[in-house]
């Protein structure tokens, strides 16, 4: 009888063992790498099976469209039942450009195929590829989303970087820079040529304000190019936040003519003028509030300039703003959730203003530096 039990026991705990084993092995793959990650593995990576199987989920993912979703961990271990359940989405409308979507699955689809010569994953890559083109206004602009967008999502959007985002995916492609060699010479044309409309687009975007050239909104106009508004607290302005990238990318254009440099010119003086100098935002404790905890700014002489996330365009005031859609002068003024739970101040053009645009001044438009310093 005891053998009987201890023949038991120990076959319970191989019973328990294997099992533990299993889902061990199917929660290690998820565990080791989030799509997150994805882009940022040694090269060896991405001929891994891992690897392989995280680009199998993206072709599931990826819509009749051929672009993809945002938001999503795709690296995520699909069963069955997932795999069904996305086969039967391949249809709908919610393709995306907005936080990195789409041009993050292509990246990342263009360093497995490089890796793997897997031509499945090549195929999915130029679809995406094709959506990309084909979302582009004719006028060179991006909307967040395609197809059919509507409301705030249909205007020409810098918000998150989406912009130029693409235009960088898409000088990319037409550079033929890894890993993007294997791209066709028809599509790598039409990369090419996207690039240049793209930039006239943001110069007819750039805002001038009372007579002059200032920064970008966060979203314009499709076809007026005027400043628009999104969410109901992200009011038509000037960013502070989103102009940076787009300064960036200017100075980033070899041999830039005189419009590219009187925009990148215009915007830093403006980033100059518009930095806020002697306070601080910081986080107090406060076990009033439902979080613990509260944003405030406090005066603070020492403190280096900082910049509000928006703007009033006729008066180059910050913009603070609850759900309600009414814009406050100060942060304090806006509701405990909306303060808390958004970035509306931040070091943004710091080092735009001491590193970078130093640096392309001194090459580009040595004769003039709107900094005076």
């Amino acid at each position: 009888m005891n053998m009987i039990r201890y023949t038991l026991k120990f076959s319970l705990c191989l019973f328990a063992l294997a099992i533990f084993s299993g889902a061990q092995g199917r929660e290690n793959p998820a565990g080791s790498i989030t799509w997150r990650q994805c882009l940022n593995q040694r090269p060896e990576f991405y001929a891994t099976d891992q690897a392989i199987r995280i680009a199998d989920n993206l072709l599931l993912y990826q819509r009749d469209s051929g672009g993809w979703q945002k938001n999503i961990d795709m690296a995520s271990v699909l069963g069955e039942q997932d795999k069904a359940e996305l086969r039967k989405a391949k249809s709908k409308n919610d393709s995306t450009l907005d936080n990195g979507a789409t041009r993050r699955q292509m990246r990342y689809l263009a360093m497995v195929y490089q890796a793997t010569g897997i031509e499945r994953f090549e195929d999915a890559f130029l679809k995406g590829l094709d959506y990309v083109l084909e979302a582009r206004y004719d006028n060179g602009g991006w909307p967040q989303r395609y197809p059919n967008p509507s409301g705030y999502s249909k205007h020409i959007t810098f918000n998150d970087g989406t912009m130029i985002g693409v235009l960088d995916l898409l000088g990319d492609i037409a550079g033929k820079k890894p890993p993007y060699a294997f791209v066709d010479e028809d599509r790598r044309r039409k990369a090419e040529a996207a690039v240049p409309r793209g930039i006239e687009c943001i110069l007819k975007c750039q805002i001038v304000a009372n007579g002059r050239k200032t920064a970008w909104c966060a979203q314009h106009d499709e076809k007026t190019f005027v400043p628009r508004k999104a969410r109901s607290y992200e009011l038509a302005s000037i960013s502070g936040a989103e102009s940076v990238g787009i300064v960036r990318f200017l100075m980033s254009i070899d041999r830039p003519g005189p419009e590219i440099i009187e925009a990148v010119q215009a915007a830093v003086a403006w980033f100059d003028q518009a930095g806020l100098k002697g306070i601080r935002q910081v986080r107090k404790q406060d076990k009033s509030q439902s979080r613990g905890w509260d944003k405030v700014i406090v005066e603070d002489a020492s403190a280096p300039p900082i910049w509000a996330r928006f703007y009033n365009i006729e008066t180059n005031k910050p913009i603070f703003c609850s759900r309600d859609g009414i814009p406050k002068a100060t942060l304090a003024e806006i509701s405990y959730e909306r303060r808390t739970g958004y970035s509306w101040l931040g070091y943004y053009a710091t080092d735009l203003l001491t590193e970078d645009y130093p640096a392309w001044q001194k090459k580009w438009a040595p004769a003039k530096n709107v900094l005076g310093r």
